[in-house]
Order: structure tokens, then sequence, then C-alpha cells
């Protein structure tokens, strides 16, 4: 009974530290903290974003596409919110989680705004005790985009 406890535990520890470790992907994505965000995936992690458009292998690879894509030079602002996870542990060290995205991106620059809503499909693994990405990527459900020319009256205020 006290092994069967222990491990209840341990599954509940683990499906919060998923939850936590999706949280900082998508801080450390907003935020373009690309080697916090290195940090979420092992080395031969894979994603496929955009339904399976943009798929990269490695993590040199993934930040070297979302840098360009929606680094800081290229004046792109985006935030998104993670939702409704629900994770399956497979084994003590493999997991799978599905989450409800919503995004939001801005670029002044390039005078458009996008509002994406999507399903994350993810793949965990626990490597030295800390849960990691194995895989991540998201199936569209709608996705929106804007000319900011068609919208005179909208402004983007920056802090600082």
């Amino acid at each position: 009974m006290i092994v069967d406890l222990e491990s209840r535990i341990q599954a509940i520890e683990d499906v919060e530290a998923i939850k936590r470790l999706k949280y900082r992907y998508f801080r450390h994505l907003d935020l373009k903290e690309w080697n916090e965000l290195g940090a979420c995936f092992v080395a031969d992690a894979t994603v496929s974003y955009g339904d399976g458009r943009y798929s990269f292998a490695g993590v040199d690879a993934i930040l070297g596409f979302l840098r360009t894509s929606i680094g800081a030079d290229t004046g792109t602002i985006t935030i998104h919110h993670g939702h409704h996870p629900e994770i399956e542990l497979i084994s003590e060290t493999a997991a799978r989680g599905t989450w409800a995205l919503y995004n939001y991106l801005s670029n002044e620059k390039h005078r458009r705004s996008l509002r994406m809503g999507a399903y994350y499909h993810d793949e965990y693994v626990k490597v030295g005790g800390e849960w990691k990405l194995r895989h991540s990527g998201y199936t569209t459900i709608f996705h929106e985009e804007r000319s900011r020319d068609d919208l005179p009256s909208l402004k983007q205020i920056l802090p600082g």
C-alpha cells in the first residue's frame, strides 16, 4: 500500500513537472530566450509546426528556425497560451501530452497580426531526473491573419 501511494505521488509530481516544462517553453519562446528555450528539449528533439510545414530535428535546427522566423530582429512579438493539458505517463521516463494553444502574433515592421488556435501534441522524456521535450508539434484549428494597414487606429505600445 505504501508503494502504491509513493508511485501515485510520483505520478502527480511528474505531471506537474511536465506542465511547468511546457509553461517554460511558452515563456522562453515569447521572451526570445533562446538558450533557456533550448534547455527545454533533448538534443535530438523534433518539432512539427504549422501542421508539419515547418519540421526540424535537433535543438540547433529548431532554435535556428525560431530565431529567423519570430526572433527580435524580425520585429515579431508573440504570446502563446497553453491550456487544458492532458498528460499521460507512459512509463517512469516517458509521457505524452495534448495542449490547447491560443497564439497572438504582431509584427509592426511587416504590418501584420495573426491569431491562431491549435492543439499541441507533445512527447516528453525524463533525463537525469528532469522532464524534457522529445517532440512538439501542433494541429491548427484556425489561423487568422490581417494587415495592420487595414486598422489605421491600431497602435502597438511596447514597454520601456
